[in-house]
């Protein structure tokens, strides 16, 4: 979905405020040029007719004579910079115009185009996560709109073509006018906790049948934004921080799961869009005494399946046998429907 608000960010930024700095410099050089010739003993009328005549260069004649160098100094300065002030003053007052126009007419297409949405989805945030959550979107052609508090940010999005309103997620009237009932997703990724738990709250309120993905940034906001209504918790540091596990603890596994190219179609992502589930285990240290097998594996976990072994010596098993003995500190590739593994009898 494109916004063409990227259209109005390559005009000069305030065009009013440009507008008021010329006028204010036009006033200053008529209010320099009337002291000027009331101090050569005009008055103060025959000074302001002058200065207008002049500035607006009209040039009807002069009031009075200019006889004296002084006078003509005056004159002189009167004109070149009352002139270049007027001209400065009409380009800003034409770009203000133009710009005011610009902003109407696409802020009316933006409303349109958000008028139109279903089966959409909110973004609540623009910053680090939210831009790459955009661009993986947008990739596959989703329809999505960004609602950003920060304007820079929004500017950003817009200029990315994406459909971005420039309001605050927290309030509830915002993802009203966003029609959330009419949303499939909300993905709330906002480096703000509280927030984040706010907006989960409200917009599951808005729309109960609602599919919320939510960021939190301490694992103790998890339990909250669950409760809040969120169908998903995402941590971040969290993942980063297992996927940084991964590749010290079991390289070889790590390459396996991820695919040596990070921007690659990898191995979980495909898996995912079949509704499955794939991660690493790694066999506890009480489980040497056992003997526990992949069959026995497999049963409790409640319909998973081990893909791949690596032993704690870096050997490697793939497919492995259904009676394979289970090594303290191997490490398995296990696929599962996602959420259905279980796999606390593994670990006790």
């Amino acid at each position: 979905m494109s916004d063409r608000g990227g259209v109005i960010g390559g005009l000069v930024a305030r065009p009013f405020r440009n507008l008021a700095i010329a006028v204010g410099f036009v006033l200053l050089v008529a209010a320099c040029a009337m002291v000027g010739y009331m101090h050569a003993g005009w008055s103060f009328d025959d000074a302001l007719y002058m200065v207008t005549l002049t500035i607006f260069t009209v040039g009807y004649g002069e009031v009075r004579p200019i006889d004296t160098d002084y006078l003509h100094a005056v004159t002189m300065a009167t004109m070149v910079f009352g002139c270049t002030g007027v001209i400065i003053v009409t380009g800003s007052l034409v770009q203000a115009l133009t710009q005011s126009q610009l902003e109407q007419f696409f802020g009316k297409r933006v409303e349109r185009d958000i008028d139109r949405l279903d089966g959409h989805i909110i973004i609540c945030g623009f910053g680090r996560i939210g831009l790459m959550l955009a661009a993986e979107l947008a990739s596959v052609g989703e329809t999505f709109v960004i609602v950003e508090r920060d304007e820079a940010r929004c500017q950003e999005a817009r200029d990315l073509g994406y459909l971005c309103r420039h309001a605050d997620a927290t309030d509830e009237e915002v993802l009203r006018a966003l029609h959330v009932e009419r949303a499939k997703v909300v993905a709330t990724v906002l480096p703000d906790d509280a927030a984040n738990v706010f907006i989960t709250l409200s917009a599951r309120s808005l729309n109960p049948k609602l599919e919320i993905i939510a960021r939190g940034e301490r694992p103790t906001t998890e339990r909250k934004l669950l409760q809040a209504g969120a169908n998903r918790v995402v941590m971040p540091t969290h993942i980063g921080a297992e996927r940084i596990a991964e590749l010290i603890l079991h390289p070889r596994l790590a390459h396996f799961l991820h695919g040596a190219e990070p921007q690659g179609d990898r191995t979980d992502e495909r898996l995912a869009k079949l509704g499955l589930d794939l991660r690493v285990i790694t066999a506890p240290p009480n489980l040497g005494a056992r003997r526990a097998t992949i069959r026995e594996l497999e049963r409790r976990g409640g319909g998973i399946l081990v893909v791949r072994i690596q032993r704690a010596d870096g050997t490697v098993i793939e497919s492995p046998a259904p009676g394979e003995i289970i090594r303290t500190g191997d490490a398995l590739a296990v696929v599962s429907k996602s959420g259905s593994a279980n796999l606390d009898g593994f670990d006790d």
